[in-house]
């Protein structure tokens, strides 16, 4: 069972659709005893950063979801769950975010359209598992206001918007993309089911 948090934000039943359609059994929850059973995590979400954060605190899920993230088990992050990840955003104001991976949530650079929205090519910038089979350059779809400022050591893959941007981030079984795979036609269910491999314990083939 693949585990996906619920902090009562927007766009979390779309996820569960697309691991239905592969076969897989995605159960939204906000019970952090599920969270820590489960073969994997996704944490989605469409929304401000720090009304996420409050929903998760406000159901008791800040440790259990800061737990999964560095548990060893495959975490995905998703659009708001890949800036929920990091230490902190900018976004309304400052608010602290999870703190797993280093850097802060930046607004882009006026000028730009916001939120930037729609399908963009994705360059890998070095191998991981969540690609695989997954050619370099492939379009993926965004919709969001703010990306991530991370150590290079961290991004796995980068878009163009008024210049490159953090498009994904992988750390061992931690992964997380500010796109969204469940709205990106049949890569994003690939990649989907690249993560699902890793939760059985496999690798994408």
């Amino acid at each position: 069972m693949i585990a996906i948090v619920d902090h009562g934000l927007g766009n979390l039943k779309s996820v569960a659709y697309a691991l239905d359609r592969l076969g897989r059994t995605g159960v939204l929850t906000a019970d952090p005893e599920r969270i820590a059973s489960a073969e994997g995590v996704i944490l989605p979400g469409v929304g401000a950063f720090g009304r996420a954060m409050a929903g998760l605190a406000s159901g008791g899920l800040l440790e259990a979801t800061r737990a999964a993230a560095g548990s060893g088990r495959p975490f995905l992050g998703i659009c708001l769950g890949l800036q929920l990840l990091f230490d902190a955003s900018e976004e309304h104001g400052r608010h602290e975010g999870l703190g797993v991976v280093h850097g802060r949530v930046v607004r882009f650079d006026r000028g730009l359209t916001v939120p930037h929205m729609g399908w963009n090519r994705v360059r890998q910038e070095r191998p991981s598992p969540l690609f695989a089979g997954i050619p370099d350059g492939s379009w993926f779809y965004f919709a969001h206001s703010f990306h991530a400022a991370a150590d290079a050591s961290v991004v796995v893959g980068t878009a163009d918007y008024g210049g490159p941007f953090v498009a994904a981030v992988g750390r061992g079984s931690l992964f997380a993309t500010q796109f969204h795979p469940e709205k990106s036609g049949p890569v994003g269910l690939r990649m989907l089911e690249n993560f699902c491999a890793l939760c059985s314990g496999g690798a994408g083939r």
